[in-house]
């Protein structure tokens, strides 16, 4: 079996600065596997080009052997998740766990493997064109995952049917990205569209590393896949997501020194008057919501604040509706300024572009997922409204969608875990995804 990841042997870009690295191609690489492969299973024409759905892809011998592969795989793959989910990865420090990824990448034969600035993990398989299906996954962990790996001083581990360990979950949807793609390799077939496959680093934090992949792959891309989970969900429109820190600053003082203007004040008559716009008492399906949920400023019974600030949280499946209540906002604020003497300003904290494709439900990206769940074993719920790395092309125009469905449990806390199932068959919607849209 071939040997995986050790962590003492990952290429490590520097955590300053990590210009793109391209890795040098190994003795078996793509061509050879591709030509090994096509002796056995020839495929004389793109799968897309003949048509045909499904059905007749899974009676394909190549196609057969790349699911037999990624049943052979399931130990491997559970592995190679133990050794990248026990990298500390928060957001912004993945550099290491994806130096992981791109080896990974390397070792199955995937062309053009390089580590960018982001850092992201890319490889791709070369189709026959120049225009792109590109599969993404997350590098990056919540702050509160990589507290629990720091604590716990363990690797994760196999049991049974799960890997229990913090960082596992996410991890999970590399993992399954890169068996899906040496599945596709050992298949001998070459696909229409260039097959990239990509872990991007900062969801969390912005969504910093699909905004680099995008703006690499949008003018050639024919749609992005957002690997969340296995499918039981397919999100295919973007919810839009303004995140904002409303900043309030005045004269601070003892409270012996009495009197107004008060911090507090402009924050609480800012904070009523935003939560009785019309839009904050909403619940509907339209999704339109708005929300403060942090207030912080004084430290002491006995001082008057200089500063503080409040969350603010904007969204809707309409941005044209986002704009409206900022601008609202933007008055509101304006207003209780001129009222108690209290500066109050927005800055801006995360803005996450929402949107909708026409014609995005019946395209064949979505199609084609919903058929292959089906023949998983469920049907999948459809949504209009996600939230991930897909809103970035989404809420620039181009097709996107994004899989969901359940990964393990207990993400955040030190007893997390990761589902073997629920990963093979997340591998097995992106192989087939890749055979049916990208072939």
């Amino acid at each position: 079996m071939r040997r995986f990841f050790r962590p003492d042997r990952a290429f490590r870009p520097a955590r300053s600065t990590c210009p793109d690295r391209t890795f040098p191609k190994p003795r078996w690489g793509l061509d050879t596997l591709v030509s090994v492969a096509l002796l056995v299973f020839p495929a004389s024409q793109p799968l897309a080009a003949q048509g045909i759905g499904l059905r007749e892809v899974l009676a394909d011998p190549a196609v057969s052997a790349g699911l037999q592969h990624i049943d052979a795989s399931r130990q491997g793959t559970a592995e190679f998740l133990q050794a990248i989910g026990g990298i500390i990865s928060p957001s912004g420090e993945e550099h290491e766990r994806a130096a992981a990824v791109a080896e990974r990448m390397l070792a199955i034969g995937l062309s053009e493997v390089r580590v960018t600035s982001s850092p992201n993990a890319i490889g791709i398989i070369p189709g026959r064109t120049d225009r792109a299906l590109v599969f993404v996954s997350t590098l990056d962990d919540l702050a509160t995952v990589a507290e629990n790996q720091r604590a716990a001083g363990t690797p994760p581990r196999i049991e049974g049917a799960r890997v229990i360990g913090p960082g596992t979950k996410t991890s999970l949807t590399s993992a399954a990205l890169l068996a899906a793609a040496e599945a596709y390799l050992r298949t001998g077939l070459r696909p229409e569209l260039t097959l990239v496959f990509a872990a991007v680093a900062q969801e969390e934090t912005g969504l910093v590393g699909m905004k680099h992949l995008y703006e690499e792959y949008r003018d050639r891309a024919d749609g992005f896949v957002d690997v969340l989970g296995d499918g039981h969900s397919i999100s295919y429109g973007a919810l839009g997501i303004h995140w904002w820190r409303v900043s309030a600053s005045g004269p601070g003082g003892h409270t012996l020194g009495g009197g107004l203007p008060n911090v507090n004040q402009g924050i609480g008559r800012a904070v009523d008057r935003i939560l009785s716009l019309p839009e904050a008492g909403l619940s509907d399906a339209s999704r339109t919501r708005v929300n403060i949920s942090i207030l912080e400023s004084g430290r002491v019974f006995n001082h008057k604040p200089e500063s503080g600030w409040f969350s603010l949280d904007i969204r809707s499946m309409d941005g044209d509706v986002i704009s409206s209540i900022e601008g609202d906002v933007r008055r509101i604020l304006a207003r209780v300024t001129e009222e108690t003497g209290i500066q109050l300003e927005m800055e801006p904290f995360q803005l996450t572009p929402g949107g909708q494709i026409p014609g995005a439900e019946d395209s064949k990206l979505v199609k084609a997922a919903t058929e292959i769940s089906r023949d998983l074993g469920y049907e999948p719920s459809l949504s209009n409204s996600g939230s991930s790395n897909m809103n970035i092309a989404v809420g620039s125009g181009t097709l996107a969608i994004g899989l969901g469905g359940s990964r393990g449990g207990a993400r955040g806390q030190p007893e997390e875990w990761a589902d073997i199932d629920g990963m093979m068959r997340t591998t097995k919607q992106i192989f087939l995804l890749a055979v049916l849209v990208g072939s």
